[in-house]
């Protein structure tokens, strides 16, 4: 026969623990009241939770003329509180003791001082009997003292009276806001000898009505009298059960962790957030000019292969026109800290106030420093850019409660201001390998200087002919290739040579800028997505991150 294993919850320490992790994960998003109630209730349910737990605090509350007093004293066998017509009786609380040997600290963290052994029945042993001022005293420190002490008694047991039951300053104040701690609650309709049983039983039935409304269905409540002796015994013999049990003040505690966790708010899943990163990303291409970076990319190439590929005869013009990457600054900022050679792309931490610090991407390890000569964002690019930003802070707080919303849409805006040095940066570190010369460049520039030597060769052969004839010396024999003489071949060979090298040379430029162009703009975007992973979305993440962990302690804390 199989047996059957009721489950557990989570146990008391564990839900502590979550409370408090809710708690400081709601730090700085919730109401304070909310937060500090929250650690406010875990520190006292972890000092409650070393003192004496064979010891059950209940605590006799109730309205001016209810009869608390006479109740208590019916309890204990003995005159314990002043019973009198002048109101209030009761000016602080007093405790009766059942075998209260051991509860010493324990009424001490309740400020408890007077302490009086009870002498009746000693089945109610390990029970600690408060009788508290009267909830609606005019003594405005009456009314705190039973504030302070009904949050803090393990069990609750409220005496009403026949006049007042329906009073609304217990049923707003006190019942309704303690809907969860029904489990440590007991209901007492006292002076019923005050009333025919007909009348009883309807205060009775209109009482249970009032407390269903609260929220309390399930709580018990009694009809007695202290002057009489009725419902005592059924009254005692309730008590007893829950000393007994030695599990009220746990029960409170537990229900002091859910109202708490309450506060703070219900759990819900947290959602995925969509964070948009292409518009991100599309924006802040545009507004740190990447668009332009690209196009000077593909001139710098094409500008670069005329100086170092072209006819050396009229290179030198090229030269004279300013390089495009040059004039942005990309690629000539002065290197600080490591050699050249190396790969790119590398992005890093941090930002910078009035000038970017990047990796030249000619070296792990080397920096250049200064900024690039992009033209700033326009006004309009700024708006997308910022627009960009607040889409994507909606975006992810689309189903969050109103104040973590808040938060996530700020975490979003958190770091917007490092955008346009990280993004300048990323821009000059990315971009640099587009200065790399090919390596075909140093081929054809010697066959160039091989074939402009041909030409200048051929030029001087000529030129010494021409003085020789002009001298009217003997002529040299002249070697031909076929009938033209070997020193015409030089010349205009080199030079036809020359050009015709220079204009395909220009050709495979033209096309390699293209495709140079078109690898430094899916770097730019894929360098620039980056910077906005790393200072929008990330930001983003961590708060939606952090919402999870809260909504996971706080289902922990409610179970």
């Amino acid at each position: 026969m199989k047996l059957l294993r009721r489950k557990e919850g989570p146990s008391l320490d564990s839900r502590l623990a979550a409370l408090l992790e809710a708690a400081e994960l709601a730090e700085g998003r919730l109401p304070e009241e909310a937060v500090s109630g929250a650690r406010t209730v875990a520190e006292r349910a972890g000092v409650r939770r070393t003192l004496s737990i064979d010891h059950t605090v209940a605590a006799l509350a109730g309205a001016t003329g209810s009869g608390k007093s006479s109740l208590y004293n019916a309890l204990a066998g003995t005159d314990l509180a002043a019973v009198g017509v002048v109101r209030p009786t009761t000016s602080a609380a007093q405790a009766a003791l059942w075998d209260g040997e051991g509860s010493g600290p324990l009424l001490d963290w309740l400020d408890i001082p007077q302490r009086h052994p009870a002498t009746s029945a000693s089945d109610l042993s390990g029970l600690v009997l408060l009788d508290l001022p009267d909830h609606d005293s005019i003594q405005v420190s009456h009314r705190l003292e039973v504030d302070r002490l009904v949050e803090l008694v393990d069990l609750l047991v409220w005496v009403v009276d026949p006049q007042k039951y329906a009073d609304a300053a217990l049923h707003d104040r006190y019942l309704r806001r303690l809907a969860a701690h029904r489990g440590v609650m007991l209901v007492v309709l006292n002076q019923v000898d005050r009333l025919p049983d007909s009348a009883v039983d309807r205060c009775l039935r209109d009482l249970r009505r009032l407390l269903d409304e609260d929220g309390l269905a399930g709580v018990p409540v009694l009809a007695v009298s202290a002057r009489t002796g009725a419902g005592l015994a059924e009254l005692r013999a309730l008590l007893n059960d829950r000393v007994a049990e030695r599990k009220s003040w746990s029960t409170r505690l537990a229900a002091d962790i859910a109202t708490a966790a309450a506060r703070l708010g219900a759990p819900e899943e947290a959602p995925a957030g969509q964070a948009k990163d292409r518009a991100l990303t599309a924006a802040l291409c545009e507004a740190a000019g990447v668009p332009l970076v690209v196009e000077a990319v593909a001139k710098g190439h094409r500008h670069r292969a005329v100086v170092a590929t072209g006819w050396p005869v009229t290179r030198w013009i090229r030269k004279l026109r300013p390089d495009p990457l040059r004039r942005l600054r990309i690629g000539t900022m002065a290197p600080v800290g490591g050699p050249v050679g190396g790969p790119v792309g590398e992005l890093p931490a941090g930002g910078s106030s009035g000038k970017s610090a990047a990796s030249s991407g000619q070296g792990p390890g080397a920096e250049v420093v200064g900024r690039t000569s992009v033209p700033a964002a326009s006004a309009v690019q700024r708006a997308r850019v910022e627009t960009a930003i607040r889409d994507v802070g909606e975006a992810a707080a689309a189903d969050l409660p109103g104040p973590w919303a808040a938060a996530v849409r700020q975490a979003a805006r958190s770091r917007s201001q490092e955008l346009t040095d990280a993004v300048d940066r990323v821009v000059a570190t990315t971009s640099a390998g587009a200065t790399r010369r090919p390596r075909w460049w140093r081929a054809v520039n010697v066959l160039q200087w091989v074939v402009f030597a041909a030409m200048v060769a051929g030029a001087l052969w000529l030129g010494g002919l021409f003085g020789m004839d002009y001298l009217r010396l003997p002529q040299p024999p002249l070697p031909t290739v076929g009938v033209v003489p070997w020193p015409t071949v030089l010349l205009v060979g080199g030079a036809l040579a020359g050009v015709l090298i220079a204009l395909l040379s220009r050709l495979a430029a033209w096309a390699g800028g293209r495709r140079r162009a078109r690898r430094t703009a899916r770097a730019l975007r894929t360098a620039v997505g980056r910077v906005g992973d790393d200072l929008v979305l990330a930001p983003v993440r961590a708060e939606l991150d952090r919402y999870a962990r809260f909504t996971e302690a706080l289902t922990r804390a409610r179970a």
